[in-house]
């Protein structure tokens, strides 16, 4: 006979509690209860000023500058940035990239992929805290929300209360202004692919395309749901940087943290009163740290993969610390190392100078340096070579064994250009066109049909290697092609 514990339990799945209370079972139920997820509990960050709310609004002010304006300038007769998937021309300002030109894009992955490899291990997140466009536009969408509906305790409260017309038109002004916001940012977005010029008069003229239909509703939805309503939940949940950013920590990053040998422990006095008397160390335990936290986490728990790095709880608690007279730096940025060990700044900084640091710089100065040098030596143009697979040989008029092909001539000058071509590499090898140059116009392409003509006795029958020389009329740039011969046997 089996006893009740030996009897398989029965999980009965429920939701917790809104006010997150302990789940007791029904009385003499044998079954074990669990909570399939977690309630989420709305974060009201509360407004700060200070010096790391400076940077980071100075750095808001920067990006949104260059992403909203940046579609408005112009470069000579066209946009100075542009890339137009349908002609597959990529124009930034004085760069005219093809698809073949791929290896730029992979050039500047590699320098990004760097660039927070470094970043992070010298001061942890500071993409995430300062210029991730989820940070950023969150701000700017918490910014509209407090103009309409005020600060965080005037949002509480409405939010607690019963609908009445002042919560009303507060709320719907406050959607309004998201929702202009959003539609602003996703016909920016598709301006940098679609000329923006052309792209405001379909706009004003109800003539969009299905395509900047999508898009534009499609980037705005996405900027509106991000940064108006799941906010924390992105960079908590969605965003996988949060998970593998202690990869590239250690105990020699810069992070926030809560010098707990000063501050514990804790508790409230006044402000004359002597913290040594009543052996509490400077955290006045205001929890202001936390109601300034865009993620909602408390950082004198130790450093959480929720924090951000945006420095916020550091400027409010240095507000408090002027307040009851104390010395700042309680919570700020510094290394684990350095907090456990006293250094001073300075040792901070040496230690921060570490091997890794110094690898990844390297590493990244070199990319840059070759990929600068790259664009700097390009050659104004370009040319594929396809063979005329219809015909792979045949006899000319004056007994020469001819082949055909055809060159794709990719102009990425701003200047109209005409091209010469000719070949090298086997005796007697001469090239025939219907013109003598090939005209083509600035940032175009142009395909042009080449016949290479070598005597019939020159060559053994095989296939031969030789090269096209195409160049300008005028001799200012050149560039050396490798093909194949076919004389048939």
């Amino acid at each position: 006979m089996s006893t009740p514990s030996d009897r398989p339990h029965k999980v009965i799945p429920i939701a917790p509690n809104p006010d997150r209370s302990p789940i007791e079972p029904p009385p003499g139920a044998d079954a074990e209860m669990v909570a399939l997820y977690q309630a989420h509990k709305k974060i009201y960050p509360r407004s700060v000023t200070g010096y790391f709310a400076k940077w980071r609004w100075a750095i808001v002010f920067i990006t949104q500058l260059v992403f909203y304006f940046t579609p408005w300038l112009e470069w000579g007769q066209r946009q100075a940035v542009l890339f137009d998937l349908g002609a597959r021309r990529f124009y930034i300002f004085n760069l005219v990239l093809y698809p073949q030109d791929f290896i730029y894009l992979t050039g500047l992955l590699v320098i990004s992929a760097f660039s927070l490899f470094l970043f992070t291990a010298v001061a942890g997140r500071l993409w995430c805290g300062y210029a991730c466009p989820q940070t950023v536009y969150t701000e700017i969408f918490l910014w509209l929300e407090k103009l309409a509906e005020g600060d965080r305790s005037a949002r509480m409260r409405r939010d607690a209360a019963p609908w009445s017309w002042d919560k009303l038109w507060r709320k719907s002004a406050k959607q309004a202004m998201w929702v202009a916001l959003a539609l602003w940012t996703g016909f920016t977005f598709v301006g940098y692919f679609t000329p923006i010029h052309a792209l405001s008069s379909a706009v004003a003229g109800w003539t969009l395309g299905a395509w900047e239909i999508f898009w534009i509703f499609f980037y705005a939805f996405a900027t509106y749901g991000f940064a108006g309503h799941m906010r924390e939940q992105v960079c908590k949940y969605m965003c996988p940087y949060a998970r593998f950013q202690s990869a590239m920590f250690d105990k020699d990053t810069l992070i926030v943290t809560y010098d707990r040998d000063r501050g514990e422990p804790r508790g409230p006095r006044s402000k004359k009163a002597d913290p040594a008397a009543l052996n509490l160390g400077s955290c006045v335990d205001c929890s202001l740290c936390v109601q300034v936290c865009p993620t909602g986490i408390d950082i004198r728990k130790g450093l959480q993969y929720e924090c951000i790095g945006c420095g916020a709880c550091a400027d409010v608690c240095d507000s408090v610390m002027d307040k009851v007279g104390y010395a700042r730096g309680l919570v700020k940025y510094s290394t684990e190392n350095a907090v456990n060990q006293h250094w001073t700044s300075a040792q901070t900084l040496r230690h921060v100078l570490r091997p890794r640091v110094l690898i990844y710089s390297g590493i990244l100065l070199a990319v840059m340096v070759a990929m600068g040098v790259s664009l700097a030596l390009r050659d104004p143009f370009k040319v594929d070579v396809v063979r005329d697979r219809g015909a792979l040989a045949r006899i000319a008029a004056g007994g020469k064994i001819e082949n055909v092909y055809r060159l794709q001539i990719m102009n990425v000058m701003e200047q109209d250009q005409d091209f010469v071509i000719s070949a090298s590499g086997l005796n007697g090898v001469s090239v025939e066109m219907d013109t003598p140059s090939v005209p083509v116009a600035s940032t175009e392409s142009r395909w042009v049909a080449v016949r290479v003509q070598v005597p019939y006795d020159a060559l053994p029958p095989g296939s031969h290697p030789f090269t096209f020389e195409i160049g300008t009329r005028q001799g200012a740039a050149r560039v050396v092609e490798k093909s194949i011969f076919i004389v048939p046997r």
